[in-house]
């Protein structure tokens, strides 16, 4: 039998703090108990704001979709694009990303954990469909159009990520359904670039990458570190520009990527691979190396969330590559996507396991989430083996044999890393986090059966062993970071050195050198492991 959100209340609420208050109506009792959480720290002030907001424009609202609208905006503070309500009372705690309550004082307030298990996942989704603050995603009423939550299925969105994802989703599908013309003599281009196939040899991934970015409008390179994402993306562009220069009329390609870090980081590897291309002088003339970021791409407008270019005002291209797309969030990407010309072609370049947007939505992990299976048509496998030369026989690659895999025929995950080979530690170890083996994984790094990583237990907060690793590094590895603050603060030149000085640049590249020989990488902001302490 469903619950109230009445029922689910403790009488009182919390004895010591409503003894002097008048009687509240239920949904008061909730934004009190929200105001309890976020001083807790398990939602923010802005999510109990918006509720607050929503409560003015429906007061007679049921509470419980108050509640769901708080989660949803919480959902957002932590890069998800929506509130699944029956995956979040499967597992409160871990859907919400919620701190351990067990650490924390509750006194009698009641805890998110204790009042989500009480509610009944189809009676609040029957709750949220009757609510005049929540349009069906299929509902087309003008009234609807301007409620700000959508609920679609069992998901709860904020309209305005609803709406990124239609946008997105309707320009990819249309997108995927452009077929464009591929040079009559693709195979003999590829073995100019690539060097023929060899049998028994593993399979070439980044040229059936280049091949099946050939022939769409839309295409994903995915790929893990040193799989070798940038020497694919230069030689697909001799590969398109080729024979638009030798017909007299060149591509304009743009490379973006969406920090200025990652620009500046694609810009250098490309200057340096376009030289090394075999291909004729007037093509290589007519690769850019010069990388933006996707704000200047579009012309981002200081104060606002708008750009220069958009769907009413194109950008002036014919191709588009974005480098470490894993970081471009759902807003940016449906941006992007609606300044597009429809003729031009996308290419997507990320390691869909790494580097998450800022902001929500994991765009690139979404559309890659088939990537290693492969799941490629007859037909796709077909036309890649013919105009590679290549063999996907022993792939070991899932086939689609039903047609209901459209998007996977245009990804392909470069699969053999140069940075590291597959059976090294780092291979093995990032493999089992990668597939979510969080126990395999510490087993790995129990065993100490590699040479390349190395794993130190430490015994709480305060153990110098951490200090004497930040500062004098592993016996086996690179020093730690006692020759880099020496560097910083001895090797500097005099203050009256003039700028203009050689002592200074000089100086500035060794401590650069010394700052990259050695690095500390936290996995969260927050807490006593955490990059802020």
């Amino acid at each position: 039998m469903s619950r109230t959100f009445a029922d689910l209340l403790p009488t009182p609420l919390a004895a010591d703090s409503l003894a002097d208050l008048a009687p509240l109506t239920r949904a008061d009792d909730l934004l009190l108990l929200l105001t309890r959480w976020v001083e807790r720290g398990w939602l923010r002030a802005l999510d109990k704001a918006f509720v607050a907001f929503l409560h003015e424009l429906a007061p007679d609202d049921d509470p419980l979709v108050l509640l769901a609208a708080a989660l949803t905006s919480h959902q957002l503070g932590h890069g998800h694009v929506c509130l699944d309500v029956f995956e979040t009372l499967k597992a409160p705690d871990f859907a919400l990303s919620l701190p351990p309550e067990g650490d924390l004082q509750s006194g009698a307030m009641l805890l998110p954990s204790q009042l989500l298990e009480a509610l009944d996942g189809a009676h609040w989704c029957k709750v949220l469909a009757a609510s005049s603050l929540v349009a069906l995603a299929v509902d087309g009423r003008e009234e609807a159009r301007h409620r700000p939550l959508v609920l679609s299925g069992k998901r709860l969105y904020l309209r305005r990520y609803w709406a990124y994802e239609r946008r997105i989703d309707n320009a990819l599908r249309q997108r995927l359904a452009e077929h464009e013309a591929t040079p009559a003599d693709l195979l003999q281009r590829l073995t100019g670039l690539f060097g023929p196939a060899r049998a028994g040899e593993v399979i070439d991934w980044q040229k059936l990458a280049c091949a099946l970015a050939t022939r769409g409008a839309f295409s994903i390179v995915t790929g893990g570190p040193g799989t070798g994402k940038t020497t694919t993306v230069v030689r697909l562009l001799a590969l398109l520009q080729a024979p638009a220069v030798e017909a007299g009329k060149p591509l304009r390609i743009r490379l973006a990527a969406p920090t200025g870090k990652a620009a500046a980081r694609l810009t250098e590897s490309i200057s340096q691979q376009v030289q090394t291309l075999t291909v004729a002088e007037a093509v290589r003339d007519k690769i850019p190396s010069d990388v933006t970021t996707v704000h200047r791409l579009l012309g981002s407008r200081p104060g606002t969330r708008h750009f220069r270019h958009h769907a009413g005002n194109r950008l002036p291209l014919d191709v588009l590559v974005v480098d470490e797309a894993s970081m471009i969030d759902l807003e940016m990407m449906a941006n992007l996507l609606d300044a597009l010309p429809a003729h031009a072609r996308l290419v997507l370049l990320g390691d869909k396991d790494q580097l998450a947007s800022v902001e929500a939505g994991a765009v690139l992990g979404d559309l890659c989430r088939d990537a290693e299976a492969g799941w490629y048509s007859p037909q796709t496998r077909q036309w890649l083996e013919a105009v590679s030369g290549e063999s996907l026989e022993t792939s070991g690659l899932h086939e689609d044999m039903e047609g209901t895999h459209p998007l996977a025929q245009q990804v392909v995950m470069l699969r053999h890393s140069r940075r590291f080979g597959e059976g090294s530690g780092i291979g093995q170890l990032a493999r089992r986090v990668n597939q979510q083996q969080p126990d395999e994984a510490r087993k790995l790094l129990a065993e100490r059966n590699y040479q390349d990583v190395f794993s130190m237990p430490l015994k709480g907060e305060q153990d110098k062993a951490l200090e004497r690793l930040l500062l004098d590094g592993h016996h086996d590895g690179p020093p730690g970071y006692r020759h880099y603050l020496s560097l910083l603060r001895n090797r500097r030149p005099p203050v009256d050195c003039a700028l203009d000085d050689k002592r200074w640049t000089e100086w500035a590249r060794h401590v650069l050198q010394a700052f990259d020989t050695f690095q500390l990488l936290c996995a969260v902001r927050k807490g006593p492991w955490g990059s802020k302490a």
